[in-house]
């Protein structure tokens, strides 16, 4: 396992990051790539080579695209050699005994499963890396040719287990030279601590929520309020457990020095499927769009292709997630309601009143957090199943449930909204200036009292 909530936080990352800071500034990428290492090594410590192997791929790759650019023929080889090699490594570690499972049922075929640990981040850094070469060739992104500074890329440990997905061309410059300001580190620490904040408090008590819920549909006793409540539970532990990692990875990074994009723009007010879509995991959504969907030719060869690309783009963001159906089919559910936007609903959305598109997206998406968060697609139909009628309306625990756990849900459902960013920027600069550190300590402490108390709990995006 990695480390620790707090062996993180009060052992590794303040020796990171005072060697970091008293470490030369043309040395640091030395520092960030070993300290990275020893980060992934800890967790992983039989899967380092794995990174290496990958570090070395890539990088040689990037110089032989750049070398041999005029014969576009071997360039293009070389492309496809690397996004070969990663598509490899992730297939062969995470997908090798899903098919072989699968395979297997068929008539006179036996493969073995392997039964291997999935890699920390694998589907991260495979991707990072996968579009480093590939924008090398687009000439999108110079050639990196200190392979330090393309190891420190590659392992950068703010987001090396769960994202977001960091191109290199978004930080090259940064990696030859950057500087941390005061206020570099001041905003980023408190976005680091409203991230874990967001972890420990919100997304940790709408996870104990959600699990009454499956407690009760184990014991048969689930009714339709109680399901609603379960997948209610579960979007917002999803978006506050992945949301808050992010913060943290991007709080960390602009305190190094680095300048990530924002992953998460409140999605839960989108009033489509589509604009939920590029407010939710913007980093992977822009992957897919600008890696395989407009290289497959996007919406720009007739309806007929249109479908096709995006029911091939939504199955692959499906298999990406996990090596099992049932994100298979919440890719390709997703996908069918995009279908049905472009070409079935668009005027019918237009002429919607706000309120009721957001009431539209929101019960779409809670039913697509229910397919993802049951791996038993068995489960999940019954469970689906009772919240759209196949079960009691309403029960004593549901409402012994809902009252205890009443204020949780509103601070859930409000926290998720714009509503404490828009109070910020209403207090006056100098009165920000004074309770961002209060905040940023009153919420470390809490946050670490809780981590004392509970078990070791990882981020949901870990697995990915």
């Amino acid at each position: 396992m990695v480390f620790s909530s707090l062996t993180f936080l009060f052992g590794y990352l303040p020796l990171t990051l005072a060697l970091y800071f008293l470490t030369p500034l043309r040395r640091r990428n030395f520092v960030l790539l070993l300290a990275s290492l020893f980060f992934y090594g800890w967790g992983e410590p039989v899967y380092v080579g794995v990174m290496f192997l990958s570090i070395f791929i890539d990088y040689t790759h990037g110089l032989l695209v750049e070398r041999f650019r005029q014969q576009d023929r071997l360039a293009r080889w070389f492309v496809g050699q690397s996004v070969v090699f990663n598509l490899l490594l992730l297939g062969f570690f995470k997908y090798w005994d899903f098919l072989a499972a699968n395979l297997s049922l068929l008539p006179g075929v036996s493969i073995p499963q392997l039964g291997l640990p999935l890699p920390l981040g694998i589907s991260f850094f495979t991707f990072q890396t996968m579009s480093y070469t590939i924008d090398v060739y687009r000439r999108d992104a110079p050639v990196q040719r200190n392979i330090i500074g393309f190891g420190a890329y590659v392992t950068l440990f703010p987001q090396l287990i769960a994202g977001p997905i960091v191109k290199y061309k978004t930080v090259a410059a940064e990696l030859v030279h950057r500087t941390v300001t005061s206020r570099d580190f001041a905003e980023g620490a408190c976005r680091f601590t409203a991230g874990l904040a967001k972890k420990v408090l919100l997304a940790n008590a709408a996870g104990a929520l959600w699990e009454s819920c499956q407690a009760s549909q184990n014991a048969g006793a689930l009714t339709v309020a109680g399901g609603w409540t379960g997948l209610f539970a579960f979007g917002l532990q999803i978006y506050f457990d992945f949301s808050g990692y992010s913060d943290m990875a991007i709080g960390l990074g602009r305190i190094l020095g680095f300048r990530f994009d924002e992953n998460f723009d409140h999605p839960y007010l989108s009033t489509s499927v589509g604009e939920f879509w590029r407010r939710w995991h913007m980093s992977l959504t822009s992957w897919f769009r600008e890696y395989l969907y407009f290289p497959l030719g996007g919406s720009r060869a007739g309806s007929a292709k249109t479908l096709r690309n995006l029911l091939i783009v939504w199955f692959c963001t499906g298999f990406w997630h996990g090596a099992s159906w049932n994100f298979v089919l919440w890719g390709l559910y997703f996908g069918l309601w995009l279908i049905l936007e472009r070409f079935v609903f668009r005027d019918l959305l237009a002429r919607t009143p706000v309120l009721v598109k957001r009431f539209y997206t929101l019960l779409v998406v809670f039913v697509g957090w229910g397919i993802f968060a049951m791996e038993d697609l068995g489960v999940c139909g019954r469970y689906l199943a009772v919240c759209f009628g196949g079960g009691p309306l309403w029960s004593a625990p549901d409402g012994y449930r809902l009252r205890s756990w009443a204020l949780i849900l509103l601070l859930l459902a409000l926290g998720s909204t714009t509503l404490a960013a828009d109070l910020w920027k209403k207090i006056p600069e100098r009165g920000r200036k004074v309770l961002a550190p209060v905040l940023m300590a009153l919420g470390l402490v809490v946050s670490t009292a809780y981590l004392v108390d509970g078990s070791y709990n990882p981020f949901l995006y870990f697995r990915f």
